[in-house]
């Protein structure tokens, strides 16, 4: 797709972090076949529109990758009827029934979600089921990852998961305590191990992060 002098290459590229979540501009400049000057030129004006945005990640020992993805704004532009309709839901049940029976419900809905990831987690090494669990969350629509703390601690590894994103962020603004649940729900899915949550998104950090280690 050859788009140099093409003027929807930022609607494209728009749409492109819609679909995959997060990009370099390496990876921008390759599937579009445009040079990464003409993708920084591109990246620096989504930016100033305020539809894009990008933050450092740092992967071992290398040099900090830079990774672009739609801000709030820019996944405004693709709007999530889902979204609106799973809100206006829980607003309905809200009112509809005191909050000791509303918070219930929301525990069973999580205790229901935790038992699935158990299942398909299966059983293996710590670094197999914590795998599996990243691709599962990344298959609903997070911006997750995992990778090794304390590479010597071979006897005792943990892992630390990361979502750089929220796939439920419109409900978790309205609704804080859907993501209260997620930390016990991981637990429960990683049957035998201690997950601590080091980072959350829901307290005004730009990320979720958990710690994982066999029990």
């Amino acid at each position: 797709m050859t788009a140099t002098q093409n003027p929807s290459t930022k609607e494209d590229i728009l749409q492109y972090l819609l679909k995959q979540g997060r990009a370099t501009v390496h990876e921008l400049a390759e599937h579009f076949e445009i040079s990464p000057q003409a993708t920084r030129r591109h990246l620096k004006d989504l930016e100033e529109e305020g539809l894009t945005e990008h933050e450092t990640v740092q992967m071992g020992m290398g040099r900090p990758n830079y990774f672009y993805k739609l801000s709030k704004a820019g996944r405004d532009r693709f709007p999530d009827r889902y979204d609106e309709f799973a809100v206006s839901l829980l607003d309905t049940l809200a009112d509809s029934i005191d909050q000791s029976q509303f918070n219930d419900i929301l525990r069973k809905q999580w205790g229901r979600k935790a038992l699935e990831y158990r299942a398909r987690v299966g059983t293996g090494t710590l670094q197999d089921r914590v795998a599996r669990l990243v691709e599962m969350r990344k298959a609903e629509g997070y911006m997750a990852e995992y990778h090794l703390v304390d590479a010597e601690a071979i006897d005792h590894p943990r892992y630390i998961i990361t979502e750089y994103n929220c796939a439920i962020s419109q409900i978790a603004e309205t609704f804080p305590m859907v993501c209260g649940h997620e930390l016990e729900m991981f637990t429960v899915a990683l049957e035998g191990c201690k997950v601590e949550r080091t980072h959350w998104m829901v307290g005004g950090e730009h990320q979720c992060g958990y710690i994982v280690q066999e029990e």
